[in-house]
């Protein structure tokens, strides 16, 4: 049996001013958010629910038990003994070492912390057991209550075989495919060619864009059949596939439902999630751009039939593709709450965690259909430990050494699971928070999104705020003209960050040069007064040169008070701040216009890096003199990477497909990485004998670990 990590008492007791600032931090916000229902205290619910997660979503859940007067349990591994959910809990049971089979998948040492603790109900958030059947099945022997569905709704919804044969007797439209199990590669090509090219293949048990692949010819279906089939294996223990025809330019637009165990059941409108990577969702909004009224209503009605077709209860969420026609053919159903389900909560004014409590005790629902509401605009951006220069976002690892939340701001929500001080580890989802704006029109939602993205200060980690700021900039998706393909039409050879226009870029090279002067100034002061009293009077005058690139600007500076008027190439910007140098946000003026920048880091070299329109560019301001020399110095010589391979991400071998001696051929694979259950595909750049390996299976691997090397 899981010992408790702490007493009840002891744990309230140690935790009681931490905590109140970890809930003020991560919740505060929420408050602005207005929900048409105000929970009343006479109704009874629970009087202690275990959150069998971790992370953002533990912490949600907890934000609303509070608000309802109930006590709350957290389940944690061994190495989230110190996370921020822990510390929000009032009682907390460590349940394993770090690996979530040994942990947040332990169903046994699960039950025993249920047990331990008295609690009386589990909320399962998202992942994990939020959808497994069996853990629905002994909380319900325990008589413990499951706040989700019954477990005959989790099943039937759970495998995307029957769920489609369920689907298509509720009058759902469905996609054309194949409905059984797919056994063999070569199978999967005889019923690829039978639908016609393109195809999906897909997991059964899957979700979360685990053990999906696109093919468009026999030989990607023989290979997505083997990854597929191997990643469903890792992430579910369900190694079973199906078939159906991929709809080229899709939109993926989600119906959010609620339903009680009365039979009532209700359509919260949609939210729009076509930006995605690597079949993962990156930005949601809520509404979409593309539904009409009616359209909107017809897959309302129709998650509804689905809904009631499996007597579904709680929240739920029925996904959908929908093409440029707005034929809209369902695609899953999620039993359980939704990452997404913020931007729901801001248009409609639902508090959709104390809707599942309500559900899960019996009441009914409080709201008719015609009382929902779509009031606003709410877009979310999913913030994550990634390098988003490779493929879009491959994780990130490390610890948290400066973060700071943009709460300052209006209308902006943030629900995350870290603070500063917090380990992103190789072991779970390298998800930060998730960042949601909210405004009376998509404008504003937009405006603010960006807003809060220039304030967001994260550290220690790479972060995929560049990407992030770029999507919701792009003119494409400000006009609306997105489709799941976005991000590979939109840069088809990779994220490169921000491409700086000539006058974006003066402006972060002035930007550069009067810091690096106020710090310069600054440097020669103590207390106001002059270090040495033969300093020469301080100048108003300078002139400089700053490689940005492979470019190299000369910039005439003045300045007067806190005001810079740097000349850049014979182009004037005037440039103004409070030039807080202990800051890590540097708010500016340029030529009258408000500029949010970051720096990620100085030194007395003159080196710099900026974060600029979400983009850190490295900087070089030099002196003339400076300048001249340095072209004599010696350039370091980039490695040749063409004859070595080294891991992209950190992460575990799963296979190794050569031996020193082997001839590969271009684009051969030679290992596979498994990083956060996604399998990676590592292949040769040339035609080349191997000539060592430096790596084995399930060896565990950091971010560029060499792997291989070729002669």
């Amino acid at each position: 049996m899981a010992a408790h990590s702490l007493s009840p008492s002891l744990n309230r007791l140690l935790f009681a001013g931490k905590y109140a600032s970890l809930h003020s931090r991560c919740c505060a916000v929420h408050s602005r958010v207005q929900y048409s229902t105000v929970y009343n205290p006479s109704e009874k619910t629970f009087d202690k629910i275990l959150i069998a997660n971790r992370g953002e979503i533990a912490c949600r859940v907890m934000k609303t038990c509070k608000k309802m007067g109930i006590q709350t349990v957290a389940v944690h591994s061994e190495v989230d003994s110190s996370a921020v959910h822990v510390k929000m809990a009032d009682e907390a049971v460590c349940v394993g070492p770090a690996p979530t089979n040994k942990s947040y998948l332990n169903m046994d040492a699960i039950m025993d912390a249920i047990r331990a603790t008295g609690a009386q109900a589990v909320h399962p958030g998202y992942g994990f057991l939020s959808e497994n059947k069996e853990f629905a099945k002994r909380l319900a022997a325990e008589g413990v209550t499951f706040i989700g569905p019954d477990t005959q709704a989790i099943q039937a919804m759970g495998d995307k075989i029957e769920s489609k044969l369920i689907a298509k007797a509720a009058k759902v439209n469905t996609i054309p495919g194949f409905d059984g199990v797919v056994k063999t590669a070569e199978e999967a090509v005889k019923i690829a060619q039978d639908i016609g090219y393109p195809v999906m293949i897909k997991a059964s048990a899957g979700g979360g864009g685990k053990g999906m692949r696109i093919a468009w010819n026999d030989e990607e279906t023989r290979e997505g059949f083997r990854f597929s089939s191997q990643e469903a294996a890792s992430s579910f223990g369900d190694d079973r596939l199906l078939i159906e025809k991929y709809i080229d330019n899709p939109r993926h637009i989600e119906i959010q439902v609620l339903a009680d165990k009365h039979g009532n059941a209700l359509w919260l409108n949609e939210r729009e999630c076509s930006i995605q990577r690597r079949n993962q969702k990156v930005v949601e909004e809520a509404p979409s751009t593309f539904l009409d009224p009616v359209t909107r209503q017809a897959m309302g009605e129709q998650a509804v039939q689905l809904a009631r077709a499996v007597q579904y209860s709680s929240a739920g969420t029925v996904e959908f593709l929908v093409d440029s026609k707005k034929n809209f053919y369902f695609l899953e159903m999620n039993t359980r709450l939704q990452v997404e389900h913020p931007i729901t909560e801001c248009i409609t004014g639902l508090d959709l965690v104390e809707q599942m409590i309500r559900v899960a005790k019996g009441y009914q629902l409080q709201h008719k259909q015609q009382d929902i509401p779509i009031n606003g605009w709410a877009i979310e951006t999913r913030v994550y430990a990634e390098d988003p220069y490779k493929s879009f976002g491959l994780p990130s690892i490390g610890w948290l050494s400066q973060y700071q939340e943009p709460l300052n701001l209006s209308n902006v929500r943030v629900d995350s699971g870290i603070q500063e001080g917090s380990d992103i580890s190789i072991y779970y989802d390298p998800m930060i928070s998730k960042l949601v704006t909210y405004g009376a029109t998509r404008g504003e939602a937009l405006a603010r999104m960006e807003e809060a993205l220039d304030n967001y200060v994260i550290r220690g980690v790479t972060h995929n705020i560049p990407l992030l700021r770029e999507i919701i900039t792009h003119p494409r998706f400000i006009s609306g003209d997105i489709n799941t393909n976005f991000l590979p039409e939109v840069y088809p050879e990779g994220f490169k960050g921000h491409q700086l226009e000539e006058d974006k870029r003066r402006e972060l090279v002035a930007s550069a040069v009067a810091l690096h002067i106020t710090a310069q100034l600054r440097s020669q002061k103590v207390l106001g007064n002059l270090r040495v009293s033969s300093t020469p009077v301080e100048c108003n005058h300078w002139e400089l040169c700053v490689e940005l690139g492979e470019r190299r600007h000369v910039a005439d500076v003045t300045k007067s008070g806190n005001i810079y008027t740097v000349e850049v190439d014979g182009n004037k910007v005037e440039i103004s701040g409070e030039w807080n140098l202990a800051s890590p946000l540097l708010p500016l003026r340029i030529n009258g216009k408000h500029r949010m920048l970051q720096c990620l880091s100085r030194d007395i070299s003159g080196k710099i890096v900026l974060q600029y329109l979400g983009t850190s560019f490295k900087l070089r301001v030099l002196s003339k003199l400076a300048a001249e020399l340095n072209s004599y110095m010696p350039e370091k010589v980039a490695e040749d990477t063409s004859s070595i391979l080294r891991s992209p991400m950190p992460g575990t071998v799963v296979a190794v497909s050569v031996k020193p001696g082997d001839t590969v051929a271009e684009g051969q694979e030679i290992c596979v990485i498994e990083a956060m259950k996604m399998q990676n595909s590592l292949t040769a750049v040339k035609q080349a004998k191997v000539k060592s390996v430096h790596c084995k299976p399930g060896e565990t691997v950091g971010e560029g670990d060499l792997l291989i090397e070729l002669e």
